[in-house]
């Protein structure tokens, strides 16, 4: 070994004693933080689900892995509109996003099914479908169609109802109106079978759209109107109670690639941890969301029994049995959801 060499070596070995001997961290430990840019459609606010779930995410995910992994959140469509969002994070242009399940139905329609009018109970029936093996089934064909991985199913601040701007409270008097619905088809057939007619919008355009009368209303949550200020532009909800829709949150393989493995159980601890106090949050906040709306004008009516009753026969015989022939793979997903409710 050469006097070059030598010395060169010295160096290096003592200052790893030096640093072991001192507690400076290692190589893997100084690294920079892995950051994730994380988009959702909705506004940063706490009667948005969105940010509920990613407030307690940044939180749960410093606790586990300290700044080795922060999330750098991007609301209200700053990233793009959620259907070019998709696409972004498919290709790892983008890390995350937060969204309704429907939305990645444009390349996975067999998600679809969640979003067909009244096919689950309510959000305790929801999450023991979506954490069971339809929730398995349906992340494998995403993983294997577009890459992505289903990371977890979150609440919306309660079922989706009929907002709009004379009064429905009725399925005769539904009849015509034209909705603002996602552009899917588990939304558009759903309306149609109900009378309605369905006019497919990206959220980010509802509020002038209802405001300059492009739609006569629009199907969501409460705690969403309420965020969004779609109160402004309705006034009368009818209580359809059509979907309990999962809220997701999806990582692209690239940047599920980020995560080193030695990261990568604290990072998914805290994804289930933040699911599990959203939900419970995102039942308070339903409620509060409808005393809320009320207090600024709202009126409810809820929709009758008859009408419920109808509009989920129908849904079962016409709308969930064409789906499972178009998607023969749905076909033992719907058996397991409707052995859930049981």
């Amino acid at each position: 070994m050469s006097a070059m060499t030598r010395r060169r070596f010295v160096q290096a070995t003592g200052a790893a004693s030096l640093a072991a001997a001192t507690g400076a961290p290692s190589l893997a430990q100084s690294q920079a933080p892995i950051a994730l840019r994380f988009s959702s459609s909705m506004t940063a606010d706490d009667n948005a689900a969105h940010y509920v779930w990613y407030q307690r995410m940044a939180a749960n995910l410093k606790n586990a892995v300290g700044d080795a992994v922060k999330l750098d959140y991007f609301p209200n469509n700053q990233l793009g509109k959620e259907s070019d969002v998709v696409q972004q994070v498919k290709v790892g242009a983008i890390d995350m996003m937060v969204t309704g399940s429907s939305i990645w139905a444009t390349v996975l329609p067999e998600i679809g099914m969640l979003d067909l009018g009244y096919m689950f109970d309510n959000y305790n029936h929801m999450a023991k479908v979506s954490e069971g093996s339809v929730g398995k089934a349906l992340n494998e064909m995403l993983q294997q169609r577009a890459g992505c991985t289903i990371l977890t199913w979150a609440s919306h601040f309660g079922p989706r109802n009929v907002y709009t701007k004379a009064q429905v409270k009725s399925l005769a008097e539904i009849k015509g109106v034209k909705l603002r619905v996602l552009p899917t088809p588990a939304f558009i057939e759903t309306f149609k079978i109900m009378g309605a007619i369905p006019t497919p919008i990206p959220f980010g355009e509802l509020y002038m759209s209802a405001q300059t009368g492009v739609v006569d209303g629009f199907e969501h949550d409460a705690g969403t109107v309420l965020a969004s200020k779609l109160n402004e532009v309705t006034k009368s909800c009818w209580q359809t109670e059509h979907l309990f829709s999962p809220m997701v949150v999806v990582i692209g393989r690239r940047s599920m690639d980020k995560i080193p493995q030695s990261l990568r159980a604290g990072f998914l601890k805290a994804v289930n941890e933040s699911t599990a106090q959203q939900r419970v949050i995102a039942s308070d906040k339903a409620i509060a969301a409808i005393e809320d709306l009320k207090k600024k004008g709202m009126t409810f009516f809820p929709m009758a029994a008859a009408d419920r009753a109808f509009v989920r026969k129908e849904m079962e015989s016409r709308l969930w049995a064409d789906f499972s022939k178009q998607y023969p793979a749905t076909a033992p997903l719907f058996a397991a959801i409707s052995s859930a409710r049981a």
